[in-house]
């Protein structure tokens, strides 16, 4: 086998959506790996789906995009598309794949036995989503398990999350978490059009499904007394009549936007008052690390995951009790100099911990890992 390093590694990256984002977690990640890994001299492909991709599009940010169909319903999307990526990719050989998501465990085999080393992120613990039924949370579960046995490097990207396939399987991981790099907005145009003014609304960013609770956070505001605005952005393609549920009849100063990206979402993150975060599944949540990159007060959901990231810095409430939440955002709207304090402490802390430049640097470090040559 050729020396690795006397030639650009060439990566797969492999299991979202795809970029530019216009999705969440996952793809944001790729755009941010993808980009940085080309100014490290490496020759990355994003793996791209034909629904969330630009016509004609096939690069972005220096990276190769290989754009595949697939089958756009809510459980085949993903694993039908990463099937063909993985398919796709063999016959490119690549030096390294990074493969996301959990329920992808299965189709690590078809890399990893053709030569091709796999880093696998398997997020949070993704059977506890109340969104997938017994089906999904079956294949999730068993998902899990081969997550440890399957991959070349198992990726976790929270430390609690490191802990669970520790203790429950005995499988090491490393941790690498999500970053932001804050980059202040030169218009507001979303603002102006929204109706909105800087540090006085509060705002909300997510999936719209269960276990991130935006219906639960809807019913909180109700009883938060003034006149400030929360916005609530997000959507999700499979949960029409969940998202009717808590949107039909919600109190006129919640706005539902719909999905936000890029500068838009920027000019949000940057004027908001503070930032409800209400997930209850998951490890590290680059929503809730990007809000506190850009100085917003962080309103937390209290699980073990929420505390890793966004520490003493933010106010804890429990998402099945909205009250607690309500008591929160209660304060904040008659004290907005603590918002500030607080959103000031929290970009402290995502400048300390949380960095994209950190994140691919520890990625690009394990993809010259995998990819050297095996000792004779």
């Amino acid at each position: 086998m050729a020396d690795p390093s006397a030639r650009p590694l060439r990566v797969a990256l492999i299991g979202s959506r795809g970029i530019p984002n216009r999705y969440g977690g996952y793809e944001t990640l790729m755009e941010e790996l993808a980009g940085r890994l080309v100014e490290q001299g490496f020759r990355p492909t994003v793996y791209c789906r034909s629904h969330a991709t630009p016509r004609g599009l096939r690069d972005y940010r220096g990276a190769e995009l290989v754009v595949l169909p697939t089958l756009r319903t809510k459980y085949l999307d993903t694993p039908v598309h990463t099937l063909l990526s993985c398919l796709h990719a063999i016959f490119r050989r690549y030096d390294a794949a990074l493969v996301v998501n959990s329920a992808n465990a299965i189709f690590v085999p078809l890399l990893t036995w053709t030569g091709t080393p796999v880093a696998l992120h398997v997020d949070g613990i993704e059977k506890r989503r109340a969104k997938w039924g017994w089906p999904g949370r079956l294949v999730y579960a068993l998902s899990e398990r081969l997550a440890t046995v399957l991959p070349t490097e198992l990726i976790t990207d929270a430390e609690v999350i490191r802990r669970h396939y520790e203790e429950r399987y005995g499988a090491s991981s490393t941790v690498i978490t999500y970053g932001v790099d804050p980059r202040p907005p030169a218009k507001l145009e979303v603002l102006d059009r929204l109706g909105l003014e800087s540090r006085r609304f509060f705002l909300y960013v997510s999936r719209f499904e269960p276990e991130n609770n935006p219906h639960r956070v809807a019913e909180a505001y109700r009883s938060v007394g003034g006149e400030l605005p929360l916005v609530m952005v997000g959507g999700a393609p499979y949960a029409h009549r969940f998202i009717e549920s808590f949107t039909e009849a919600a109190d006129p100063r919640i706005l539902f936007p719909g999905p936000i990206y890029g500068e838009g979402y920027r000019e949000l993150l940057t004027h908001a008052r503070a930032y409800v975060h209400a997930t209850e599944v998951g490890g590290t949540h680059p929503a809730l690390v990007e809000a506190m990159g850009y100085g917003c007060c962080p309103v937390v959901n209290d699980t073990p995951e929420n505390r890793e990231v966004a520490g003493p810095e933010a106010f804890y409430f429990r998402a099945a009790e909205p009250r607690t939440l309500a008591e929160h955002l209660e304060r904040l709207v008659q004290a907005p100099e603590e918002a500030t304090a607080r959103g000031a402490a929290a970009a402290k802390r995502a400048q300390e911990l949380y960095s994209w430049r950190g994140v691919c640097d520890q990625y690009a470090a394990l993809f010259r890992h995998m990819a050297k040559p095996p000792r004779k």
